[in-house]
């Protein structure tokens, strides 16, 4: 069973709001069985409206339309939907009461033009809607079971559960041909490219195979996304196992963790498992690693502390950076940063420490240090006490938000490879001076 979801409205269409509501639908639809095939967007446009919910009925076994329901000019969904028909608006007296009530209870006069959102096109069933005033509708038009629900998501919501989800149960009760299970997961990475993810992965990402894996990019991180689909849940579930365990077997070190599983969260759970604190000392990403970590329910018992030193000043009189060294090498440079991380570790008695000093942007680059330079130093205790530094270098894409985020990621996996046991060299965007 294949499902089309349409979101209508011209905020939608304009970038003015981001559409959640198809992603939940997705995800609901799913949880059932039901594979969503499109998204589409249509602006509050009747002909276009009509036109798509056309198109839509003969590809699809189900229609969900969302938004366009409302009692302003502008809400052309029910009208389109007559059109696409061929049939006319009629009142439905019962939801005509009920809209009626709903403001009486608020105590408050029901515009007239609300009576609008009472006509269904000819043949619909009425939706009650138990958050507003505008009810849904229901048809089999085409090879379509077509819902059209309000677009706020409240309302879409609980109409959802009340309406739609009934109907989904009866229908795969008295269909059981029709029941599939899709289960997904998502391994997460950080440190590699989507290419070198691809090229790990091999033969998994095969687009024939079942389950079906592929890749997405998001705020520097790689992730997998992986999709079983079977008629037996329990082959469904065996078989996304399998995958996702061998890709990450493939992946190795990079792997953060799964679903919504995050890369400071990751670096605690080490960090609580071997009982090693950090701290941080940070110029150009001014205090995010910090933050990433304290994020982290549970980071009190693994982070000492950190600094902020923005000026060269205080990167001398707070962690005891010397200044000739910054004189003769440049802030942005490899001494520095592992000077950074050496006087936290030693100023905060932790176990780890990041020394983070780059040029973030958008001004500040030149020819031999350009926008997205940034240098991480790691500084840990040996066995006997002494401090040891190791720095890599990163050159990383974006604009100053980007390269600022980046440059705290890499930290983050730099600690954890550390924790871990793993070579920094494992993150590829690292670099050796």
């Amino acid at each position: 069973m294949h499902a089309i979801i349409l979101s209508i409205g011209d905020e939608l269409v304009l970038g003015q709001t981001v559409d959640t509501n198809s992603a939940w639908l997705s995800a609901a639809l799913a949880s059932r069985g039901i594979m969503t095939r499109f998204h589409e967007t249509i602006a509050d446009d009747q002909p276009a409206i009509a036109e798509a919910l056309r198109w839509a009925s003969k590809e699809a076994d189900l229609v969900i339309a969302t938004g366009g329901l409302g009692p302003t000019d502008d809400d052309l969904t029910r009208q389109a939907l007559a059109d696409a028909m061929g049939v006319a608006l009629v009142t439905d007296e019962a939801s005509a009461a009920a809209i009626g009530e709903y403001f009486a209870k608020r105590g408050r006069a029901m515009p007239p033009r609300n009576l609008i959102q009472a006509k269904h096109p000819a043949g619909c069933a009425m939706l009650p809607n138990s958050c507003g005033t505008a009810p849904g509708l229901q048809v089999k038009f085409n090879r379509a079971m077509i819902f059209v629900t309000p677009g706020v998501p409240s309302e879409l919501f609980a109409m959802y559960r009340l309406s739609i989800e009934p109907y989904l149960d009866e229908l795969a009760a008295s269909q059981p041909a029709l029941r599939r299970t899709i289960l997904t997961q998502k391994i997460n990475t950080f440190g590699i490219g989507e290419s070198d993810v691809a090229e790990k992965l091999g033969e998994l990402m095969d687009r024939q195979r079942n389950p079906l894996v592929g890749t997405t990019v998001a705020d520097g991180l790689v992730s997998v996304r992986i999709r079983s689909e079977f008629d037996d849940p329990r082959k469904a579930q065996s078989e996304l196992d399998h995958t996702a365990n061998e890709a990450a077997r493939r992946l190795g070190a990079v792997v953060i963790g799964r679903d919504s599983q995050t890369l400071p969260a990751a670096l605690v759970d080490v960090l609580i498992a071997k009982k090693a604190r950090v701290a941080t000392a940070e110029s150009c990403t001014g205090g995010l690693v910090a933050k990433f970590i304290t994020d982290v329910a549970g980071s009190s018992s693994v982070f000492a502390g950190g600094w902020v030193t923005y000026a060269n000043e205080m990167k001398s009189s707070q962690l005891g950076v010397p200044m000739e060294l910054i004189i003769e090498h440049g802030a942005v440079s490899e001494p520095v940063a592992k000077a950074m991380a050496a006087g936290a570790l030693e100023r905060s008695g932790a176990d780890l420490a990041v020394g983070i000093t780059g040029v973030a942007g958008p001004g500040g680059g030149t020819e031999a240090k350009p926008v997205g330079t940034v240098w991480v130093a790691l500084a840990h205790r040996a066995t006997e006490g002494a401090a040891t530094t190791d720095a890599r270098l990163f050159l990383l894409p974006g604009d100053r938000e980007q390269v600022r985020d980046r440059a705290a990621k890499c930290a983050l996996q730099m600690l954890r490879f550390h924790a871990m046991g793993v070579s920094i060299d494992e993150l590829r965007w690292a670099r050796k001076n």
